[in-house]
C-alpha cells in the first residue's frame, strides 16, 4: 500500500527530537564526521546563532529570517560582548554561546577572509551544524578545516561558497535564499548551484507542491556537506516525498549520488522517486565555469558521464529546473503518492502564512564590500619556465620529454580527493594522455599529517615502480615528499609531473610540470603574493582584464558546428585561417553559474537544430552580487563579440535583485549602445519591479516570464526575425 499523505507539520519541538538527540550530544562515544548526517534536520526547535552577528549583511539577513519564523537566539562578536543586538545577546565566542544560548546551529557571517578561523572556532566549540556562505574560502583552509572534521563526531558544515540550508516546513534559514520563493511542502532538494536551486523551488511553488528541506552543498572544490549525505538525510525524513538532485561537472558526487540510489531502489520496498538536473554539458574545455569547483579533474566525471549515471540509476532527469513541477508531480503519482494531498497541505500552509512570491525586504548583496567585488579568476597557473624554476627551489629539476616508449613513462603528482575532503597523491603507470583517465588513482591522506611513508609506497606501487632499480624508486619517493612541500607551502590546487626511468640509468627523468595555484589565497588573505607577481598579464586580452575587475566570469565559446545561419570570416583566429563563424550566435547574461551552465546548455538543446542552428557565444556568470554597473560591463563584453546577434538576460534573483538588473540593461541601452535584439526573462526577488522599470523605459527589450517562450524567441531572433 502506497504511504499515507500527511499535513505539513512544522517542526516545533520543546527539545530536540529524539533522533537528534545522539547527533547533537556532546558525551556520544566519537565515531566519525558521517555521524553527523543527522544535524542536517533542522526545523522550528533549531536555535541558530550567527557569527558576526552585529554586521551589516548579518542584520538584514537575520532580521528576513527571524521575521520568516527562523529561531535566532543570539550571536557572536567579541568586541561587542554583554550587550544587545537586534533585541538578542551577543556574546565574545562561539564556546560561550554554547554555554549561554545552547544553539543547535551556527550561521558565519563573516568575509572570506576570517571565515576559516569562524568556521574552526565553531568546529572546536562542538556546534552541532556549521552553514558557511562566504565564497573564495582558500582551499587549503577548507582542507585543513576537513582535517579537523574527520576526527570528530560532534559538527556538521554546510559549504562553504553555499547558500546555505533552509527548511520549508520548520521555517528555519541558514543562509541567504530567497524566502518568498519557498513554501512549506514534500520535496527535498540538495544543489550544488544556488541560481539553479531557486529555480528549482520556484517551479515547485508554483505547481503547488512546495519544499521540505533544501540543502545547498555549495560549488568549491571540497564540500562539507554532498549528495550522498543529503539522500541520507532525506530517506529518513518522513516530511519529504520526493527528492531534487541539482549537480553539475566536476568532481564525482553525482556518481557517488547514482550508486546511493541504486542500492536504496534495491532495499526499499517503495522508494521515493528523484529527479535531477546537470550543468555544463557545453562547459568550455579546460577553464573553470564560475564555481570554484566547476571544472574536471583527471578521471573525474563531465555532465554527460553524471547525466547518464544518475538516469541508469532510475532517476528521472530534466534538461531545465523549470520543468521540475510538472515532472514532480508525474513520478509523484506513478509512485503511488497522493499529489492531491501534497497541494492541498502546502495550500493550507500557504494561507496561515499569507505567502506571496514577489518581492521581499530590500536587502544588499552579502560581502559586496569593494574589497570582496575581486576578480573571480579562481586559480593561477603558471607557463612551463615559472614552474621548473619553482621545482626547482624543492629539489626537483625537469627535463625535456624523452624519446622512449610510452610505457616506460609515469604520472605522478598532489591534487584533491573531492570525495575524501583531503589532499591526495594521484598517480598512473601511464603518461599517455589518452590512457590517464581510465588508469588514473588518488591515494589519500590527511592534509596536517602529510603522505606517509605507506602512503607513497602504495603510490609508487601503483606506478608499477616496485621492479625499479633502488635509486629510481627512492628518487620517486623523494619526488612526491618534495611535491607535496611545494604544494602545501603554496597552496596549489593540482602539482603533477611525468617522469620515465631510461633503461640504461638508475634515476628518473622529470618533465611536462603542471602547476596551479588557488587564486583566492591571495585575493581573501594577502597570502602567495610573490607568487601572484608571476603571472603573465601579457597573455591576458583586454576583455578579460575588464571582466576580472568587474569581478564578472566571462568565458568566450568556441563557435559550434552546424548548418545554417549565416557566417563571415574568423577574426579571432590567425590570419591564415580561412574557417567561417556564425554571425548568429546568443550572448548570454545569467546570474550565478550554474544557472549560466544550465542556460547554454539548454539554448544548445533547443536551437543547435533547424530552423534555428543557433548555440550561446558565451559564458557569463555576473555572480551573486550584480549590480547595475556590473550588467552595463556585462553588455560590454558580450557585444565585444562580433558573432553575437541577440542577447539573452536570463535572471533569477536571489540575493540579485531584478530591478537592478533592469536598471542596468538600461544603463546599458544609454552607455554602451545596444544595437542588437535583447531577450530579458526575470524571476525573483522583485521580479515585478524588474518588469515594471523595463515596461516603463520603452526600449526595444522583449520580457518574458517563461523561460520556454524566452528561449524561441532569443532562436527566432537570432536567425533574422523581425526586430
Amino acid at each position: 500500500m502506497p504511504p499515507q499523505m500527511r499535513c505539513i507539520r512544522p517542526r516545533a519541538f520543546p527539545n530536540p527530537p529524539r533522533h537528534l538527540t545522539k547527533a547533537f550530544s556532546t558525551t556520544a562515544k566519537k565515531s566519525g564526521y558521517d555521524d553527523t548526517i543527522g544535524n542536517l534536520n533542522i526545523g522550528a526547535h533549531t536555535r541558530v546563532i550567527f557569527q558576526g552577528f552585529t554586521g551589516k549583511q548579518a542584520t538584514a539577513n537575520a532580521q528576513e529570517s527571524i521575521a520568516w519564523g527562523t529561531n535566532i537566539v543570539g550571536g557572536t562578536n567579541p568586541k561587542k560582548a554583554g550587550t544587545e543586538h537586534l533585541g538578542l545577546p551577543v556574546v565574545g565566542s562561539v564556546r560561550e554561546a554554547m554555554k549561554e544560548l545552547k544553539p543547535h546551529a551556527t550561521g558565519i557571517y563573516v568575509a572570506a577572509g576570517q571565515a576559516a578561523g569562524a568556521i574552526e572556532e565553531a568546529v572546536d566549540a562542538e556546534v552541532p551544524l556549521i552553514v558557511a556562505v562566504a565564497e573564495h574560502i582558500p582551499v587549503h583552509d577548507i582542507m585543513r578545516i576537513h582535517s579537523m572534521l574527520a576526527t570528530q563526531s560532534k559538527s556538521r558544515l554546510v559549504g562553504a561558497n553555499a547558500p546555505g540550508i533552509i527548511s520549508a516546513i520548520g521555517r528555519c534559514r541558514i543562509g541567504f535564499q530567497p524566502l518568498p520563493t519557498f513554501s512549506p511542502g514534500h520535496i527535498g532538494i540538495v544543489a550544488k548551484s544556488g541560481t539553479l536551486s531557486y529555480e528549482t523551488v520556484g517551479s515547485l511553488t508554483r505547481a503547488g507542491l512546495g519544499q521540505s528541506l533544501c540543502i545547498g552543498m555549495g560549488g568549491d572544490i571540497i564540500a562539507g556537506t554532498n549528495h550522498v549525505d543529503a539522500l541520507k538525510v532525506f530517506e529518513q525524513d518522513d516530511d519529504t516525498e520526493a527528492i531534487i538532485i541539482v549537480g553539475e561537472l566536476g568532481g564525482t558526487s553525482e556518481e557517488e549520488a547514482a550508486d546511493w540510489i541504486r542500492d536504496y531502489r534495491k532495499r526499499v520496498q517503495n522508494p521515493k522517486p528523484i529527479a535531477a538536473v546537470i550543468g555544463g554539458f557545453q562547459a568550455a574545455p579546460g577553464s573553470i565555469m564560475g564555481h570554484a569547483g566547476a571544472w574536471i579533474g583527471i578521471g573525474e566525471g563531465t555532465a554527460e558521464s553524471k547525466y547518464r549515471a544518475l538516469e541508469s540509476a532510475g532517476v528521472t532527469m530534466v534538461d531545465h529546473p523549470a520543468k521540475f513541477g510538472t515532472v514532480m508531480k508525474d513520478i509523484l503519482a506513478k509512485s503511488g503518492r497522493s499529489v492531491r494531498k501534497i497541494e492541498q497541505s502546502v495550500a493550507q500552509a500557504q494561507q496561515r502564512r499569507s505567502y506571496h512570491t514577489s518581492s521581499f525586504f530590500p536587502r544588499r548583496p552579502i560581502f559586496a564590500s569593494t574589497s570582496s567585488i575581486a576578480e573571480q579568476r579562481r586559480v593561477l597557473h603558471l607557463n612551463a619556465q615559472h614552474s621548473s624554476n619553482l621545482l626547482q627551489l624543492y629539489n626537483i629539476k625537469t627535463s625535456s620529454p624523452p624519446s622512449i616508449r610510452l610505457d616506460s613513462n609515469h604520472f605522478v603528482g598532489i591534487t584533491i580527493a573531492r570525495s575524501a575532503r583531503s589532499p591526495c597523491i594521484i598517480v598512473a603507470p601511464t603518461a599517455a594522455q589518452q590512457d590517464l583517465p581510465y588508469r588514473v588513482q588518488r591515494i589519500p591522506f590527511d592534509y596536517r599529517q602529510g603522505p606517509s611513508s605507506s602512503t607513497i609506497n602504495d603510490a609508487i606501487a601503483y606506478l608499477q615502480l616496485d621492479a625499479a632499480p633502488p635509486k629510481a624508486k627512492a628518487q620517486t619517493a623523494e619526488l612526491i615528499s618534495n611535491l607535496w612541500k611545494l604544494y602545501l607551502e603554496k597552496e596549489a590546487i593540482t602539482a603533477t609531473v611525468c617522469i620515465s626511468v631510461p633503461e640504461d640509468k638508475d634515476e628518473i627523468n622529470v618533465y611536462d610540470p603542471y602547476l596551479f595555484f588557488d587564486d583566492a589565497a591571495f585575493k581573501s588573505n594577502q597570502r602567495q603574493e610573490g607568487l601572484h607577481k608571476l603571472r603573465d598579464m601579457s597573455t591576458v586580452s583586454a576583455t578579460d582584464k575588464e571582466a576580472e575587475k568587474s569581478g564578472i566570469v566571462f568565458i568566450p565559446l568556441a563557435s559550434p558546428e552546424f548548418s545554417g545561419g549565416t557566417t563571415q570570416k574568423d577574426t579571432q583566429t590567425p590570419p591564415s585561417s580561412t574557417q567561417e563563424q556564425p554571425r548568429n550566435l546568443v550572448g548570454t547574461l545569467v546570474n550565478g553559474a550554474g544557472l549560466a551552465m544550465n542556460t547554454n546548455d539548454v539554448l544548445h538543446l533547443r536551437l543547435s537544430q533547424p530552423p534555428y542552428s543557433t548555440s550561446a557565444a558565451n559564458f557569463l556568470d555576473t555572480g551573486g552580487k550584480a549590480t547595475s554597473e556590473t550588467i552595463k560591463m556585462s553588455f560590454k563584453l558580450i557585444l565585444s563579440d562580433p558573432r553575437v546577434s541577440v542577447v539573452f538576460v536570463n535572471i533569477f534573483g536571489g540575493l540579485t535583485l531584478c530591478d537592478m538588473i533592469a536598471e542596468g540593461i538600461i544603463m546599458a541601452f544609454k552607455e554602451v549602445g545596444v544595437e542588437k535584439p535583447v531577450v530579458v526573462r526575470l524571476r525573483g526577488t522583485n521580479e515585478e519591479k524588474g518588469q515594471e522599470v523595463l515596461r516603463q523605459a520603452k526600449l526595444p527589450i522583449r520580457a518574458f516570464d517563461d523561460f520556454e517562450e524566452a528561449v524561441r524567441e532569443v532562436g527566432r531572433l537570432a536567425n533574422g526575425g523581425d526586430t
